[in-house]
């Protein structure tokens, strides 16, 4: 027996229950809840689009110019370490490549740490791995001391660097998102152009071990980074009925679909039933696309749609309610931005069916907001999630009568209404515009959809400290972002092994170009620029290539297969001429290709994939990439050894990074016919 006062999803009830569409009995005595239920709400976050914002974009900024300046630099150190140790190539260049491999590989786990302890905590711990690792570098005996302390540590504590300062400017901008978001990326082509030569004076001067402590004191300035990413003030939406709705509150969702029924309890709790096969998965949790968003939950409570367009189903918004929505949202952004005054009023806005209350809610461990204003938190409800086995999960918050001291009302849980991961676009980092989701809803909506709410169990493993070691927002990110079903998809498979490709010849002319530059006799002075050269072409190419997908019209499979097929060529013809001109062509080509490969990749997921697939898709390009990362450079290394020529090293990876571009040619042809057998397969259940 279902719990009393939920919102079930149910079947449709067949005729002995009454006729299509109409009511079950809300209680045992046929009574209905009328006017005995607090209106749906949830808390959802509203990216300010500015304010602390911008100081966000600038510490991820900087995290981004050490920790890909210090990564894609590795090469400098190779040279002094092979011969001290007298290893031989392939031996020493597994230091870059366990270091650049566990940067990429441990990202769905710093994820699901991020989700679960905030992104400020993770980058302060990260810088301090990072640190020591380098750090305990100086002290090496042997090759295989530096594979532990600066391949692996290093490279997880870049991770732990890296993933929240990618992920949290996204965060923080809706309008400004894109162009915030490329600044920030902008950073890895600014530190490959400045610790190029950085390295190369400190070797010099100082000697490998030495630039090693050097560089951990560098790494150190990401704890003051991180401690500018505050979390967000999530806000309230609030749902509350017109006259005009149905005194019953029942919500029939459509011809075919599932109808919902409100039953009354004392509580005043919501429940949204879940699979059968909730919690039956390897990692003990739903992958988030199984959870609902908070606007299922808020459509199943008020009745209505948040479409900004009309449609035929979904009836005609009314145009002076879809202006004070937009500019009901506009002040809250204003007001978190903190370019308005707590004072300042703003007003429900309503739709036909509904109004919605929008409430910001206090922050969890700040003082203060991030304008600086201390807002009070309002009072919820709660929201009941029910499987079918009857297990419970509540979405966090509080109902309007509960104690503001209660378990439910505490600052902490409100704050656990909105974590980072449940959001389908949280990976994303092009503009919004080219989402489908938001071009076809109010902003609002849009936030809304596309957040997945926590339960009642994730909710108190925080408020009690339970399961510490992996409570279930690690639990369910994990269960996101390695979810392997994604596998059976060909589009998917195709991206995912050309990225590999692409990954495995990435990092070797970092790691060779200024050798095989100072081999064909190239002054040393002039080849320690050539890296740097790829950073500013880079970092060019990163502001072009986003401006560029901010337009409808430019296909972005086209932009990658195009700039990944220059520079495979180009790295394979690099060799033809070591003179100053050539070589730093060379280098301004791949510096475009990579910084095409590296913006585009989320574009092409949402474009192939669909939005919420993003973070699994994610999730399992970082292991391929990581994978890749690890054996590129040996490889590079073992034939450049074998041959006694960087040039085999250039062949090897142009070829890879040529292939990969080849191998997404078809992609859209294959994309295209796998969403066809999709619908076919659908219309045949149906």
């Amino acid at each position: 027996m279902p719990p009393q006062n939920t919102i079930e999803l149910t079947n449709k009830p067949e005729a002995e229950n009454g006729a299509t569409g109409k009511l079950l009995p809300a209680n045992g005595n046929g009574e209905t809840a009328k006017d005995k239920e607090d209106p749906p709400t949830t808390t959802l976050i509203v990216p300010p689009d500015g304010g602390w914002g911008w100081l966000v974009m600038v510490a991820s900024f900087f995290c981004n110019v050490i920790v890909d300046g210090i990564v894609m630099n590795v090469g400098s150190f190779l040279g002094p370490i092979r011969d001290e140790f007298g290893v031989s190539e392939a031996e020493v260049a597994l230091v870059s490549s366990l270091l650049s491999g566990f940067y990429l590989l441990t990202g769905p786990f710093v994820s699901a740490l991020a989700n679960r302890w905030g992104f400020r905590i993770v980058t302060i711990i990260g810088s301090i791995v990072a640190a020591l690792g380098f750090f305990a570098s100086q002290y090496a005996t042997s090759i295989v001391f530096l594979y532990v302390t600066f391949g692996f540590v290093g490279g997880v504590g870049f991770c732990f660097i890296y993933v929240p300062s990618v992920i949290t400017v996204g965060y923080y901008f809706e309008k400004w998102r894109a162009v915030a978001t490329g600044i920030a990326l902008c950073g890895s082509g600014v530190g490959t152009f400045i610790f190029s030569p950085v390295n190369a004076m400190l070797i010099e001067s100082l000697g490998w071990r030495s630039a090693l402590v050097a560089q951990a004191a560098i790494i150190l300035f990401c704890i003051g980074c991180g401690a500018i990413f505050r979390p967000i003030q999530p806000t309230e939406v609030t749902a509350t009925k017109n006259d005009d709705t149905p005194a019953d509150k029942g919500i029939l969702l459509g011809e075919g679909l599932p109808v919902v029924y409100t039953r009354p309890l004392p509580e005043g709790r919501y429940a949204y039933s879940m699979p059968n096969s909730s919690h039956n998965t390897w990692m003990g949790a739903n992958p988030n696309y199984q959870y609902p968003t908070a606007a299922e939950i808020f459509r199943q409570g008020s009745g209505h749609n948040l479409d900004r367009r009309p449609s035929h189903t979904s009836g005609q918004l009314v145009s002076h309610n879809l202006q004070s929505t937009t500019k009901k949202l506009e002040k809250i952004q204003k007001r978190l931005a903190g370019q308005m005054t707590p004072d300042d009023t703003i007003h429900a806005h309503g739709f036909a069916t509904a109004h919605h209350e929008l409430n910001p809610v206090g922050e969890a461990d700040e003082e203060e907001t991030e304008n600086g204003t201390l807002l009070t938190a309002p009072e919820q409800q709660a929201a009941t999630i029910t499987t079918a086995s009857t297990r419970r999960h509540t979405v966090s918050g509080r109902r309007p009568n509960e104690p503001a001291n209660s378990r439910h009302g505490s600052r902490r849980t409100l704050n656990d209404g909105a974590r980072p991961m449940y959001r389908d676009d949280i990976f994303f980092t092009g503009s919004l515009a080219r989402i489908p989701q938001y071009k076809s809803q109010t902003s609002l909506g849009y936030h809304m959809s596309v957040t997945r709410l926590p339960t009642q169990a994730d909710v108190e493993e925080t408020e009690t400290e339970q399961c510490m070691v992996c409570p279930e927002a690690v639990r369910r990110t994990l269960a996101t972002m390695l979810d392997m079903s994604l596998l059976k998809s060909p589009s998917f498979m195709m991206l995912a092994f050309s990225g590999f490709l692409t990954m495995m010849g990435f990092f070797v002319p970092f790691l060779y170009v200024k050798q095989r530059a100072v081999a064909g006799g190239m002054a040393d002075e002039v080849s320690t620029f050539i890296v740097s050269a790829i950073g500013i072409s880079n970092t060019i190419a990163r502001v072009v290539c986003g401006l560029l997908t901010s337009f409808k019209n430019i296909n972005a499979l086209h932009l990658n297969n195009v700039a990944i097929t220059l520079g495979g060529i180009a790295t394979m013809i690099s060799g033809i001429y070591i003179t100053e001109a050539y070589q730093f062509t060379y280098a301004g080509v791949f510096g475009l290709a990579i910084a095409c490969f590296s913006a585009l990749r989320s574009i092409l997921v949402v474009d192939l994939m669909g939005l919420e697939k993003l973070t699994n898709a994610f999730g399992i390009l970082c292991l391929f990439q990581g994978i890749a990362a690890f054996l590129g450079a040996p490889i590079a290394g073992y034939f450049t050894e074998l041959t006694g020529s960087y040039d085999a090293s250039f062949y090897i990876s142009g070829a890879l990074i040529t292939l990969s571009a080849i191998l997404c040619y078809p992609l859209a042809i294959v994309n295209r016919w796998e969403k066809q057998r999709a619908a076919k397969k659908d219309s045949q259940k149906v």
